[in-house]
């Protein structure tokens, strides 16, 4: 295996990685309300499955883009 290879995957790894933390700080910015208290304290399902459905819409956009 070519080393460059192994590297630039690294690299889109992790470029991939805090393109999406970014996002993800942003749609939680843009919300009326905390969306880790709804999550982890109130347990709000419905709101879990929406920012899970919205986390695997912004990492399948990173990954055709980087693609």
């Amino acid at each position: 295996m070519d080393i460059a290879i192994l590297i630039n995957s690294i690299i889109y790894a992790i470029l991939g990685i805090v393109i999406f933390v970014t996002g993800f700080i942003i749609v939680d910015k843009l919300t009326p309300y905390d969306l880790w208290k709804q999550l982890v304290e109130e347990k709000n399902l419905a709101l879990a499955i929406v920012v899970g459905a919205a986390a695997l819409g912004i990492c399948q956009i990173i990954a055709a883009a980087i693609h």
